[in-house]
């Protein structure tokens, strides 16, 4: 028996004797998920380049259930944001309210699947060999991707949910057009619906002009990553910003000489963990096609979408979220007041901030 099923054993004891569940500490989410590598043979891009073969890396909680038929019935999915992995939504602050008894997604009932997208994590991106050849993906082969991932290496035709974060919240408005359907509702986190234009492009394009104009960069053929060292300040000085909460800052940082500290030390652990550059690239650019507002009325699931007023990257009537709401039949957006416990960008995986709105809808949307 795998670990994670003995967790879920000890569990389910805990919960039939009306016990405190004490078994599952903080760090454990990503310990105890089950891995899972699937290879999706003959990959065609957009681009119309292919690869013969394709790696998918995700990670599992919670048992499948089939009704008669064999189906899984009970997948939910969880999808990152950019630049991040599987293992982004597993954390302490998501999981701990998400994944217990009775939690909105409980691992003792839910089938919780958490991929790592294409260019990212243990999933194929650049630095895996191919470097600056990796074909240019963008949101349309990422999906597929997923689908394929869920189609043919996990048995999985069909999700109660898809629940995503930053680009995985925007990744929620293309799956609705491309499968029909196939997801049960709908909650993305964290995005606009419309084009990466105006400053979230430049935003991204600054990302990926620090990495080129890089002395070091030589084409994408850079010896270590932790080469460029003007690149990688950009993409965290850019990202520093773009995840900040204003209001949290000035409530932590209240001073001139607490806010350089704060940053100095930012700096020095952003230059210990130095991000490949071409797979960083790769990963701002693949949102360069993305305008779903035009299919939105074609997502017919139940969709509640939350933003938050302080979010760098999605201000407040910027492409006006509540308008291209409403062009879904089944839509609620909500909007997120800022203050010093908002996270600004981060609030979409602070669930204690918007889980009064989620557990309304799962309730209208059992």
């Amino acid at each position: 028996m795998s670990t994670n099923a003995i967790i879920r054993l000890f569990v389910a004891i805990l919960i039939a004797l009306g016990l405190p569940l004490t078994a599952l500490r903080a760090e454990d989410w990503v310990a105890e998920a089950d891995e899972h590598t699937i290879l999706l043979n003959d990959f065609i891009f957009g681009t119309g380049d292919t690869l013969p073969e394709i790696k998918m890396h995700a990670l599992t909680l919670g048992t499948p259930q089939r009704d008669a038929d064999g189906r899984i019935v009970n997948a939910v999915m969880l999808l990152h944001g950019t630049g991040g992995d599987a293992t982004s939504l597993l954390q302490p602050h998501f999981g701990d309210a998400m994944f217990g008894p009775g939690q909105p997604l409980d691992i003792t009932r839910n089938y919780i699947i958490s991929p790592s997208n294409l260019g990212h994590g243990k999933s194929s991106k650049p630095s895996d060999g191919l470097r600056a050849a990796f074909p240019r993906y963008d949101y349309d082969d990422m999906v597929r991707a997923q689908y394929r991932m869920l189609t043919e290496g996990l048995g999985v035709d069909g999700l109660k949910m898809i629940l995503g974060t930053s680009m995985g919240c925007m990744h929620s408005f293309v799956w609705g057009p491309m499968y029909p359907g196939f997801v049960e509702k709908y909650v993305p986190l964290a995005c606009n619906a419309v084009e990466i234009a105006g400053r979230n492009r430049v935003m991204r394009q600054i990302v990926i002009d620090g990495f080129r104009s890089d002395p070091a960069y030589d084409n994408g053929n850079y010896a270590d990553p932790a080469d460029l060292k003007v690149g990688q300040a950009v993409a965290s000085n850019v990202l520093l910003l773009a995840g900040s909460n204003p209001y949290r800052m000035d409530a932590d940082y209240p001073t001139r000489a607490a806010a350089e500290q704060f940053y100095a030390a930012r700096r020095e652990a952003a230059a210990a963990r130095a991000v490949d550059p071409n797979d960083t690239i790769w990963q701002f650019d693949s949102s360069r096609n993305y305008n779903p507002a035009a299919r939105l009325h074609e997502i017919t699931a139940p969709v509640l979408w939350i933003n938050s007023a302080d979010d760098f990257i999605n201000p407040p009537g910027l492409g006006n979220p509540a308008a291209l709401a409403a062009t879904m039949p089944r839509a609620r957006f909500v909007l997120i007041p800022p203050s010093a416990q908002t996270y600004g960008h981060g609030t979409h995986s602070r669930p204690n901030l918007w889980m009064d709105e989620l557990l309304r809808f799962l309730k209208e949307n059992p």
